[in-house]
């Protein structure tokens, strides 16, 4: 059995990466993202969990002893430093993740032809060769601060390489600027031209 195309989903902040994903898998593509795998690190893995507290406190863990994602962003998205360490920190043990998944898809012998991931740093960490296809989005400033979660984007955003480069360099981009359907047919497009 032929393994899944894997395909990489990056962008700026706010850009539709996690709609895009929705889409793929509306489309049958079995999908996981970046942002799952932190989650599930920080409930999960131990080591990772006394390597945040001794590095920033027990002050962002919540009443049940679990990190708190919103205390941890409380320091890194307004500390430069303090970001670059938590992205050192998780960033080799997500893509290890995501290798272990697509391994473990392509043993499966009704594995989907397409497999997804968002990595938002994809090219920033080097990422690209691991993937067989990047779908690049992007968005106008305004439509990306209307869907904005998080108000204090700026140090994220300084650290990330210009969505005009990302869209350059990715074999299929996309301006999401306009409906969900355009988005999911932009999708469509892409899983037409490159299922095996």
């Amino acid at each position: 059995m032929p393994r899944p195309v894997a395909v990489a989903i990056t962008g700026g902040i706010s850009a539709g990466k996690s709609e895009a994903l929705a889409a793929f898998e509306r489309y049958g593509a079995a999908v996981v993202s970046s942002d799952e795998i932190v989650h599930h690190l920080l409930r999960e893995d131990e080591d990772v969990k006394r390597t945040i507290v001794e590095r920033f406190g027990e002050g962002v863990l919540n009443e049940a002893s679990e990190i708190d994602r919103g205390k941890v962003g409380d320091i890194v998205f307004t500390n430069q430093d303090e970001l670059a360490w938590l992205e050192e920190l998780l960033h080799p043990l997500v893509s290890a993740a995501y290798m272990r998944w697509r391994e473990l898809l392509a043993e499966d012998p009704d594995a989907p032809r397409v497999c997804v991931t968002e990595v938002p740093l994809l090219y920033e960490t080097g990422s690209e060769a691991r993937f067989d296809v990047v779908v690049g989005l992007t968005a106008a400033p305004s439509v990306r601060a209307a869907r904005v979660v998080h108000p204090d984007v700026s140090l994220r955003e300084r650290r990330l390489i210009p969505d005009e480069e990302k869209l350059r360099r990715a074999d299929f981009s996309y301006v999401n600027d306009g409906t969900l359907e355009d988005l999911d047919a932009f999708v469509a497009e892409v899983i037409e031209q490159i299922e095996p």
